[in-house]
């Protein structure tokens, strides 16, 4: 039998599509081509959630059934894992990759997350052989060179990548230049569960103006042009069988309509996302 592909899934928290595309990245890009797809979920939890069912974002497309949908889907993982015979029904009972993965193909299987609300304690640590929320919320650096490769088994690795989450903060910026807005800045252990959008108040000394929200975008732009230089550092690591699949678990609001942020929202922006993946040459 072949040998199978590493697979590193990896997230990039609350990025929005059209920011991916502005930001340029030129190394994600080398995987293949750059899609727009849609989120089944507006909230980190429950994305991820539906990410480790192995439900990629779709592409919602027309005139399909929803099962023939599903079907080509997870065939795709094929590809994704150099395998010749996944098929949905595999996953059952547990519908979920991480245990199947460890237990019928014999994958190591690993998950470093920057959101604490996927922390260790949270059922989605389920069939990982190593789960660790990180000691800070946006620095995938630190996650790169704590990657390790075993030579008799693939790995899998999921990567929650924080720095496209607010405050977009890159991990040499001081804590004290991050923005502070009114009701949103405080304590950052606790940032997913405070800042889950809304939406804007535009009260005098409340909220955002238009300039703090355009320059909030431009900071998510900027924080994915930071991560191509880590993610060449990630693919000058990984060994050559190895596919990558680069994605967001939701998107983000800036204004538009009148919103901030991502959670109890729905609109086409916080549910937009890219998507881009291959094997690496």
């Amino acid at each position: 039998m072949a040998q199978r592909n590493n697979y590193v899934l990896a997230v990039l928290d609350s990025c929005r599509y059209d920011a991916f595309v502005k930001a340029r990245p030129a190394v994600m890009r080398k995987l293949g081509h750059l899609e727009r797809r849609w989120s089944y979920a507006s909230w980190t939890s429950p994305s991820h959630f539906n990410l480790l069912m192995g439900l990629m974002p779709h592409s919602s497309p027309v005139h399909v059934f929803a099962s023939e949908y599903y079907k080509r889907d997870f065939l795709k993982f094929n590809e994704r894992l150099g395998s010749t015979d996944f098929e949905f029904k595999a996953l059952v009972p547990k519908l979920y990759l991480p245990p199947f993965l460890k237990d019928t193909l014999g994958y190591a299987t690993h998950a470093m997350v920057s959101l604490p609300v996927l922390n260790p304690n949270t059922p989605i640590n389920m069939g990982f052989d190593t789960y660790r929320l990180m000691d800070r919320h946006n620095d995938m650096r630190a996650m790169v060179r704590a990657m390790k490769f075993q030579e008799d088994k693939p790995s899998f690795y999921l990567l929650n990548v924080g720095e496209t989450h607010y405050p977009y903060a890159l991990p040499d910026e001081p804590e004290e230049s991050w923005p502070r807005i009114h009701g949103l800045h405080g304590v950052f252990r606790y940032l997913d569960e405070l800042v889950v959008g809304g939406k804007l108040v535009r009260r005098k000394g409340k909220f955002f103006n238009d300039r703090q929200l355009a320059t909030l975008r431009q900071r998510q732009i900027a924080a994915v042009k930071y991560l191509d230089t880590v993610f060449e550092e990630l693919f000058d690591l990984l060994p050559r069988n190895s596919y990558v699949t680069i994605t967001a678990d939701h998107g983000e609001l800036f204004g538009e309509d009148g919103y901030f942020g991502h959670g109890p929202i729905v609109h086409d922006k916080v549910l937009e996302v890219p998507f881009i993946e291959g094997k690496l040459r």
